[in-house]
Formats: structure tokens, sequence, C-alpha cells
């Protein structure tokens, strides 16, 4: 069930369950939602609630995991529309974390970086010097575990998924789909064009936290060769942090 408010600036309301309310703040692909998206995960994290379960960041909306021993439901939501009215606009609250991610782009490693370089008029080189420099943000995890939906790809880049996805990706790849980069952290399937790997190992369910990358993150991709890559694979610290 929606509830609409009387401030457009307020987010939409949606019970997922009896425990979990989902607040929506926009339905686009957004950078300015995505960062309020994460402002009001912050703070919420800042000083949770004895009552707080889980927190789950997403391109626009969040959603909130609650104790339903602990509060009413429509206590939990009153309170959650407070903090988000009382969110700090979203930059105010000082930098994100930035975690470098090292990429060895093309040959085995990128299988699909010629002919993505081709469809867009640019050379391989071109294309990698290109989305190296762009400034990514991990606007939500999701697919799979630890996988990072990076928001900040050059428009310029955007590519369309494969028409048919490959049954087995390497973990690691590094790809664009549609107007997003994302990271492989396991193998698994995936349509998405395969522009390089990364030697880092962003997903550990033995580790905590298990995923290297989290939502509000920024990343800088930093081209190498593959002897590096070789070189940071055998690497046991390999995990960016």
């Amino acid at each position: 069930m929606n509830t609409p408010t009387p401030d457009c600036a307020a987010p939409a309301v949606e019970a997922l369950a009896d425990d979990a309310w989902l607040l929506t703040f926009g339905a686009a692909i957004d950078p300015a939602v995505n960062a309020r998206v994460h402002a009001l995960a912050a703070r919420l994290r800042e000083a949770p609630a004895p009552w707080l379960l889980d927190l789950v960041p997403a391109y626009a909306s969040l959603g909130v995991f609650f104790d339903p021993r602990r509060v009413a439901a429509d206590q939990a939501l009153d309170c959650l529309l407070r903090e988000a009215a009382a969110t700090e606009a979203p930059g105010s609250s000082g930098p994100a974390r930035t975690v470098e991610v090292p990429v060895a782009y093309g040959g085995e490693l990128g299988p699909d970086l010629d002919r993505a370089a081709g469809e867009l008029g640019l050379t391989p080189a071109a294309l990698v010097q290109r989305h190296v420099a762009g400034r990514y943000r991990v606007a939500m995890i999701g697919f799979s575990p630890g996988f990072p939906y990076l928001s900040g790809l050059d428009p310029a880049l955007a590519l369309p998924r494969l028409a048919t996805p490959r049954t087995r990706v390497p973990a690691g790849s590094v790809a664009i789909g549609g107007a997003q980069t994302g990271i492989y952290p396991r193998e698994g399937p995936g349509g998405w064009r395969l522009l390089g790997r990364t030697p880092l190992q962003l997903f550990d369910p033995q580790r905590e936290p298990p995923a290297v990358l989290a939502p509000g993150d920024q990343v800088r991709l930093r081209a190498i060769d593959p002897d590096e890559f070789a070189r940071l694979a055998e690497t046991p610290w390999n995990t960016g942090q």
C-alpha cells in the first residue's frame, strides 16, 4: 500500500512485510536521489534505534527492517519519516570512503572490450581511458552477494546488455550494462559487457564484513597490466582495504 504525503520532498511509503517499510524517494536512476537514500541510511546507522534490524539502500529507495516485538509498525514509520525530514542535504556530512579497484582490461580478462569500443566508435585504449576516468559511487548492492552497481558511468559509454547472457562470468569481471558499471564478485551467469577484471577478492563469506564495497562508497578504477594482475591475484591481502 502506497501512502501519499503532502510534502513532495517526503518519501513515498510501502509496507514490504509486517516487519519492513520501503521508503521511495524517486522513480529513476538519479545521483541526487541516490545520495539522499544514502544520507538517510547513514543517519539511521549513526545512532540506531534498538528496534532497527537492517537497512537495504537501493538506487531510489531504502528498505528498513525492524523488530515488531520492540516497536509497532506505525511507530517505526513515524520515526523514519521524522529522520527523513531531518536528514541533512546529501554531501554535507563529509566525504565518502574511497576504494581503489585495479583493473586489467582486454584480452582474456576483458573479452568484450574490442567489440564494445567498435560499437562506441572508440579505440580500445580510448574506451579504457574514459572508463577509468569515471567518478563512480556504489549506488546499491544486489543481483548476487556483494555485486556493486556503480553510478557515474560516462553516458557516452552506455552499452546494451548481451542478447544472450553468458552462463559463466569469472569473479572480478568489470563490466558495463546499460548506463551502469558493475563488478562480478563471484563466478556466475551474466549479460553485461566484460571490459576487464580486477584481481581483488571483493566478496568472501568468511570475512567480516563479507563485501569490500558498501553502498555509498566512492570507487576509483585504476588500469593495470596482466603482470600486475597476476601479482596482485597471488597476494593474500588483496581485498582492496
